[in-house]
C-alpha cells in the first residue's frame, strides 16, 4: 500500500507517494497522469522517505542544488525505467532534447535507434516529476515542450536551476554544448 503526503512548492500543490522501497510518485495537482498508479488503499501518513524527499524539496525551492535523492523507487515498463535513468544522469542546471536521449538508448540497447517520440512518451509518464528531472529535456533547438505538470512550470523549473535552454548535455558524451 502506499503512503501519501502533500507537499506545497511555490508553484502549486505537490503529491508524494512512497512505498517501502522508497519514493514512487511526484507529481503536481491537476497534471497530466496525476497519481497515476495509485490505487484506492492509499493512506495519507509518515515514512522517513517522504520527509526526506521534503527536505530535498525545500532546499531545491530555495534555489539551492539538493544532495543526494532519497530513495526512489521507479515503478513502470523496463524501456520507461531505461529512459528515467537516463534522465537521472542530466546534471542540475542542463537541458537535453528527446532525440539525444533516443540515441543514448540506442546505444545502450545495441540497437541502430529508438524513436524519440518513444522517449517523449517514457519521459511523459514519469511518475516522480522534478527528482527524476524530466523538466530538462526539451524539444529539437531547445523548445519547451513536453512537460506533464506545463509548459510554465517547466520554465519556472529551469529558471530555478539557472538552465539556459540553448546549453545542452549530451549525455553520449557527458559534457555541455
Amino acid at each position: 500500500m502506499a503512503v501519501t503526503k502533500r507537499y506545497e512548492s511555490p508553484l502549486g500543490e505537490i503529491l508524494l507517494a512512497a512505498d517501502g522501497d522508497g519514493l514512487t510518485g511526484l507529481w503536481f495537482r491537476g497534471q497530466r497522469y496525476f497519481a497515476a498508479g495509485l490505487d484506492d488503499g492509499r493512506e495519507a501518513g509518515r515514512l522517513p522517505v517522504l520527509e526526506e524527499a521534503c527536505r530535498w524539496l525545500d532546499c531545491y525551492f530555495d534555489g539551492r542544488r539538493p544532495e543526494a535523492l532519497p530513495p526512489i523507487h521507479l515503478i513502470g515498463t523496463d524501456f520507461q525505467k531505461a529512459v528515467w535513468e537516463l534522465l537521472l544522469e542530466i546534471p542540475y542546471g542542463t537541458t537535453t532534447t528527446y532525440g539525444a536521449l533516443a540515441a543514448k538508448l540506442a546505444l545502450g540497447m545495441g540497437r541502430p535507434r529508438v524513436s524519440a517520440q518513444a522517449v517523449g512518451g517514457a519521459v511523459g509518464r514519469n511518475r516522480i516529476s522534478i527528482l527524476v528531472p524530466c523538466h530538462r529535456v526539451v524539444g529539437a533547438g531547445g523548445s519547451l515542450v513536453g512537460y506533464a505538470g506545463g509548459v510554465q512550470r517547466k520554465l519556472k523549473l529551469l529558471e530555478l536551476e539557472g538552465a539556459e535552454t540553448g546549453r545542452l548535455f549530451v549525455p553520449e558524451k557527458g559534457t555541455a554544448l
